[in-house]
C-alpha cells in the first residue's frame, strides 16, 4: 500500500464488498505514514493492536483489515483485542514478505553518440529505462535502487568525457 489515501480506497472497496459488515476496522504503515482505525469498535480493540503487529514486524507500505460482522454475542474489550491481534498476526504468519527498497529516478542528457554506451551501463547497473526523448541532445530518464544512483553517477561521470549532464526532475 503506497499511502493513507490508497489504503481509504481499498477500505470503500471492502464495503462495498461487504455491505451487511458491522465493521471494516484497519491498520496502516506506508512511507511513514501511519493509521489505526476503530471502525465503530470501543477505542483502542481494533486499529491499534492491528497497528501493533505491524509495527512488531517492522512492515512498511501494508494494509492490515478485518471485517467482522456481530454475531449476537458481545465480546468485551479484551476479547476484542485478542481477536483482532490475532487475526492479523495470522493472516501475517504465511504471508509472502517482500522487500522493499528506495528507489531513485535520474534524468541525464547527452550526445547521440554517448547514447548506445549509457544505455549499456544502464543495462550493467540493473537499472531501468523509463523515458527516452530525442531533440538536440537525448534526454534519458532511468530509475534503480537509491543505494546505487552515486555510483552509477559517477561511473557516467568518469567514463563520459565531461559530455553526460545530470538534470534536475522535469516539474
Amino acid at each position: 500500500m503506497a499511502d493513507r489515501a490508497s489504503a481509504q480506497a481499498a477500505i470503500a472497496a471492502l464495503w462495498r464488498q461487504h455491505p451487511g459488515a458491522t465493521h471494516v476496522c484497519w491498520a496502516l504503515r506506508a512511507g511513514g505514514q501511519s493509521a489505526a482505525v476503530d471502525d465503530g469498535e470501543p477505542g483502542g480493540t481494533a486499529g491499534r493492536p492491528m497497528l501493533q503487529v505491524l509495527q512488531h514486524q517492522a512492515l512498511d507500505a501494508v494494509l492490515a483489515s478485518v471485517v467482522r460482522y456481530f454475531g449476537g454475542v458481545k465480546l468485551g474489550a479484551g476479547a476484542l483485542l485478542r481477536a483482532y491481534t490475532d487475526t492479523i498476526a495470522q493472516a501475517l504468519r504465511n504471508a509472502p514478505k517482500v522487500s522493499l527498497q528506495p528507489m531513485q529516478t535520474l534524468h541525464c542528457q547527452l550526445p547521440y553518440a554517448l547514447e548506445g554506451w549509457l544505455r549499456r551501463e544502464i543495462e550493467a547497473a540493473g537499472a531501468q529505462l523509463l523515458a527516452v526523448q530525442h531533440g538536440a541532445r537525448v534526454t534519458l530518464q532511468l530509475r534503480l535502487p537509491q543505494a546505487q544512483a552515486a555510483r552509477l553517477m559517477q561511473r557516467v561521470n568518469d567514463n563520459g568525457q565531461g559530455l553526460v549532464q545530470w538534470c534536475p526532475a522535469p516539474r
